[in-house]
Formats: C-alpha cells, structure tokens, sequence
C-alpha cells in the first residue's frame, strides 16, 4: 500500500497489549503533525451507552463465552448504572457500527492516527493508508505491564491472555480473518528489541519510501 501525504491519510496502528501501540500512536502523529485517537473513540460510545472503558472490554471478552452471557452482563449492567429498562442496552454488533461511525467520521475529516480498535477492519478498503501492527514476546508484554501498571507477573499474565483471546473472537465474529493474519498489515513491527521512538522511525521511513509523491 502506497500513502499520498499531500492528500487525507489515515495510519492505523494495531498492537497486541503491552507492546506500547498507544505510545508508538502518540510519537507518530505528534512526528507528521495530525490528530491522535485513541480515548476520542472510547468517549464516543460512553457516552453512546453509559460505559466506561473496562466494561466495554468485558463486553468485547464475553464474545469467547457461551451465549447466555448477555443476560449476567444485562442484569450487572442495570445494577451499576441503574438503568431503566427504555434505555439503550449495548451489544458487541452496536458498538461495532457505532465503532465504525465514530473512526470513519473523524478519517474524513482530516488526516490522522488511530490506535487500536479494529481498525484495521475498519480502514481495509481506505485507499490512502498504512496499517501497522505492533508485536512483542509474551515475556516482553509481561514486563511492559508489569512497570506500567505496577501489577504482579501472575495479574499480567492474566490481562494479556483475557484481552487476546477477547479481540481475536471480537474480530473474528465481524470478518473472516485473524487479527494475527500478516495480510491485515502493511507493516508488522517487533517491539522486543526497540524503543518506542524507535518505532516510529520505522514507521515514518516506510511512509516515506512508499509515499506516492517521494
């Protein structure tokens, strides 16, 4: 895939958890001087379905489970929020289109970086962009987590195996590919051995060697 940056572009950037995709995001759209999104997205459906970010999650992780989930999330649901019964009840295909609707009108208003959430699904037929995943070793995600979020080995472990699993069936449910399947990407990146400026040379060098107007 080749990117015009003379014309609106979007760089999606998929990462598995703990492998530092949000930062790697910030560095790169602060390095082309576009937006950054990442929060923007999830304060779109808060505000859509009452939920913050660690009930969406849990939502996205029940897709792996038996289907009788909807209604221990339902009944969890009305007790947190105390919500009545007219209100709108979130399900993973509403916010998907909601998700969709959210990123497509932010891409079309101006060029930008979007962290996470599908977007790679979301941006497949986008013409001019760059989708990059971000990949690390299990122990590499462990130790990122374990610094960042000051969490035991056991409790990291447990976050990454829960949100893996959780997106790869969110994926899953809404295309026939794999979040790990290479063809989703245009670039794949390592993180064991780089920083995350590091990142972002990598990714701003592949933009520039395949920038139509280079």
């Amino acid at each position: 895939m080749t990117m015009n940056r003379n014309e609106r572009f979007i760089i999606t950037i998929n990462r598995e958890i703990g492998s530092g995709g949000r930062t790697v995001g910030r560095i790169l759209a602060e390095r082309l001087n576009v937006k950054y999104y990442d929060k923007a997205l999830i304060q779109g459906l808060t505000e859509k379905f009452g939920l913050d970010i660690e009930e969406i999650e849990r939502l996205k992780a029940q897709e792996k489970k038996e289907p009788s989930w909807w209604q221990e999330f339902n009944d969890y649901y009305k007790k947190l929020f105390n919500t009545a019964d007219n209100k709108p009840k979130p399900t993973t295909a509403a916010m998907f289109e909601t998700e969709q609707k959210i990123l497509k009108s932010l891409a079309e208003k101006e060029s930008c970086v979007i962290a996470g959430r599908s977007t790679f699904l979301i941006f497949r037929e986008w013409k001019n962009r760059v989708n990059v995943f971000l990949q690390a070793s299990l122990e590499h995600r462990i130790e990122r987590l374990m610094s960042k979020r000051g969490l035991r080995y056991e409790d990291a472990l447990d976050i990454i195996e829960s949100v893996d699993e959780g997106r790869e069936a969110y994926i899953k449910k809404y295309s026939d590919r794999s979040r790990y399947d290479t063809r989703n990407y245009d670039l794949i990146i390592s993180m064991d051995m780089l920083k995350e400026e590091d990142a972002a040379d990598i990714i701003m060098e592949y933009i520039k060697r395949t920038d139509k107007q280079h």
